[in-house]
């Protein structure tokens, strides 16, 4: 029953209304403030509030402002649960009232450029508007770090979890496991306050070490979403259904073909070339890079299109894709498959012999694919090497499509684009998902020729949106800045490579630097340096051209099934051509520079899953030569030790500096290195040692490495005026390496 409420108190419905109308959170002396209580009062008021909450009138967390019940308070941090169209949806990450749902809040970020994606925290201002609740982002905080993925182990009587994070440094004490045991993987989440956190499991995900779960933990820690709901699945079952219909330019007589990977999951692209006839065109092509037309079946706004939004793009791990669309879509009808008749977006090109686009235009069209080709089976073809590609197939599509490629690779030499040659790990399973090798995917010249492809086709895109003064999804890629440069400068310097910084710096700046050092054993780490001084590549509506590849427009064009990029490029040509329906929408044009921001991060976050799954793997793979001498390369030097990776394979370890003998060594910054004070040795970054594999650890993705007796290393220095600069005679220039071959 409830206490009697002393004269001067407020009564429950004078402080339900005060909360609500507050401009500011309302906590207990905020409420005593504004009724004037002092003394006993006060002490009453609290023992009211504490009624109001048994009574489910309001409810608050320890020290924080009351709001009502199924309310939120005014100002709150929220985390971001879902994007509904372009509109994020939060809800309080705070929920104290147990048997009610948190509500859903719609942000609104009017005037903001900052894009908000799942996961996000911020604090907003909240209000009540009709039968919901809106939100007005405040302050965009760090996310938050509540759940943990690791493996759980026992060490005495205590269950301990260790996360699978290697940056994380602590194990952290188990609360409560659930049914999880020992050496299960789980999320788990962090409870209490410092020092004293420990950590509930949330759910239990199985056995880390089984075949197909390196990929599962990046999925979890990176919070890819990788579950289609069914209802998504039956919408994508009936748009697949739907008639290609009959205004369609007919291309199903022509030998286009699609050339992928071996292990291609997907087939967004297929070419075809031939000879151009037009006596104004002399030695020039005709050329069709033909698209999957995703715009077709994935309609602005609908369940399909909200979601791929929300994902960005496939992610793909060596065990498994978690696609952007569903797989009825994105693995069938959508892919360009040989012998079914799939809608295609199709670019045509005309040529020039010297490479010039000369004319483009885009067409819907229906096309029949002649064959789907690995890489390698067209490479071999055209090398007159045994394969499965019929001659007259070889006659008919391949051969074009080499010459007219000799015609764009002028167009390319002489633009120079940025020239990296950094191999693709490709890690092969078997039928179990068990490791069969890792290795460096080898690069051929099928893969430039497709490049090249879908560069040209790429840059046609954009340059038809401009003409059309259409929104355009720009890929943009911006010059380096000064700082990278300079950073960049002293790392030559120390190698006795000079790099001059008061020029007009062009990706052909780079090449000349790393033709002068062509037969060095630095050219690794010197094309890894040059790397990481160029900016991230990212999406947006304005264009600032694209460094890397020297071009002053570019667009994504030739992977909808996978960016959804793409699919926005796609429905732009659709509107601006009158190509028919799935245009895009008057929202999708207003809302490009936010679409282009969260699809930006979505594509960080999908290459960093990739990459530590890639680690992990490599991990496992050299678990079983733990013990070995392994051939190294040191990759970067700090005062508590270095970090090599394995040459050919990748995976970085620590070789703590504990490790490296009694000796007391120094560490000099400018030079990257550590030097021992009595001997003179020296670490230095792009050295290559022999260490011995101490660690390999799966679930990290880390290993540790230790220095051995009588090991071999290249370079050990006692002086460093012995350093002699690398050089070489000028070697055949590689190509500039883009994630997921297409730039």
């Amino acid at each position: 029953m409830p206490r009697k409420i002393p004269a001067g108190l407020p009564g429950r419905q004078q402080i339900l209304d005060f909360i609500a109308t507050s401009d500011t959170p309302a906590g207990k002396r905020e409420i005593a403030r504004a009724f004037g209580l002092l003394g006993a009062e006060k002490i009453a008021l609290k023992a009211l509030l504490k009624d109001m909450a048994d009574e489910g009138l309001i409810d608050s967390a320890p020290g924080r402002a009351f709001h009502k019940m199924g309310g939120v308070p005014k100002v709150t941090v929220l985390r971001i649960v879902d994007i509904d169209g372009s509109q994020p949806i939060a809800v309080p990450e705070n929920w104290q009232a147990e048997g009610t749902p948190p509500p859903r809040l719609r942000v609104v970020e009017r005037g903001r450029r900052s894009a908000l994606g799942v996961g996000d925290r911020i604090l907003a201002r909240t209000e009540e508007a009709g039968a919901g609740w809106i939100a007005h982002p405040m302050k965009k905080l760090a996310r938050g770090e509540e759940l943990v993925l690791g493996v759980l182990h026992r060490e005495g009587d205590r269950l301990w979890l260790k996360p699978v994070d290697k940056r994380e440094r602590h194990d952290w004490p188990v609360s409560d496991a659930g049914e999880a045991d020992v050496g299960d993987l789980v999320l788990a989440e962090k409870t209490g306050r410092p020092p004293r956190i420990t950590v509930k499991v949330s759910e239990r995900l199985g056995d880390p070490f089984a075949p197909r779960s390196f990929s599962l933990i990046a999925i979890h820690k990176h919070n890819i979403p990788n579950v289609f709901s069914e209802d998504l699945i039956a919408e994508a079952e009936r748009v697949a259904a739907r008639d290609l219909g009959r205004d369609r330019e007919d291309l199903r007589h022509l030998p286009i073909v699609a050339i992928d990977p071996a292990d291609a999951r997907d087939h967004d692209d297929a070419v075809w070339a031939v000879p151009d006839e037009d006596p104004t065109n002399p030695g020039g092509f005709k050329a069709i890079v033909a698209i999957a037309d995703v715009s077709f079946y994935v309609r602005p706004g609908n369940l399909i299109d909200r979601e791929a939004r929300k994902r960005g793009n496939s992610v793909y791990f060596p065990d498994r894709v978690v696609p952007m669309l569903p797989e009825t879509l994105s693995a069938d009808i959508c892919s360009l498959k040989q012998g079914a008749d799939r809608a295609a977006l199709a670019c045509h090109l005309t040529i020039t012999a010297d490479g010039t686009l000369k004319a483009f235009h885009f067409t819907r069209a229906v096309v029949r694919i002649a064959a789907n080709i690995a890489y390698e089976d067209a490479q071999a073809a055209i090398d007159g090497e045994p394969t499965e590609v019929p001659a007259a197939l070889l006659e008919a599509a391949l051969k074009p499509l080499w010459a007219c490629w000799a015609a764009l690779a002028k167009a390319r030499d002489k633009r120079e684009p940025l020239d990296l040659d950094l191999p693709e790990r490709r890690v092969v399973l078997d039928e179990k998902g068990r490791i069969l090798s890792v290795a460096p995917r080898e690069r051929l010249d099928a893969h430039r020729l497709i490049e090249d492809y879908m560069i040209a086709a790429n840059v046609a895109a954009a340059r038809a949106l401009e003409a059309k003064k259409a929104p355009v999804m720009y890929r943009d890629h911006e010059p380096p800045s000064r700082e990278k440069l300079v950073t960049l400068k002293e790392y030559l310097q120390s190698l006795g490579v000079e790099f001059a910084l008061g020029q007009v710096i062009k990706p052909a700046t780079f090449n000349r630097t790393l033709e002068r050092v062509a037969e060095s054993d630095h050219r690794q780490e010197i094309m890894e340096q040059v790397l990481r001084s160029q900016t991230q590549a990212y999406y947006a509506p304005s264009n600032t051209g694209h460094f890397g590849l020297s071009l002053a427009s570019y667009a994504h064009f030739t992977s909808p099934i996978r960016r959804y990029a793409d699919l926005i490029v796609h429905r732009s040509l659709v509107g601006a051509y009158g190509l028919g329906e799935g245009g895009l929408s008057g929202e999708e044009a207003e809302q490009m520079a936010q679409i282009g921001e969260a699809i930006s991060r979505y594509e960080r976050r999908a290459m960093e899953a990739e990459r530590e799954t890639i680690d992990r793997y490599v991990a496992a793979f050299l678990a079983t030569r733990v013990g070995e001498l392994i051939d190294t390369r040191i990759t970067g030097v700090q005062n508590f030790g270095f970090f090599a990776t394995v040459v050919g394979l990748g995976g970085d370890g620590l070789v703590p500096v504990s490790t490296l003998g009694a000796e007391r060594f120094r560490y000099d910054e400018q030079a990257q290195a550590l030097i021992g004070e009595d001997s003179g040795d020296r670490y230095v970054r792009g050295q290559t040692i022999q260490l011995r594999l101490a660690e390999a650890n799966p679930i990290s993705g880390s290993l540790r490495f230790e220095l051995a007796e009588g090991a071999t290393h290249a370079g050990m220095h006692h002086d460093r005026r012995d350093r002699r600069a690398p050089g070489g005679k000028r070697g055949r220039p590689a190509n500039i390496r883009h994630k997921g071959r297409r730039g």
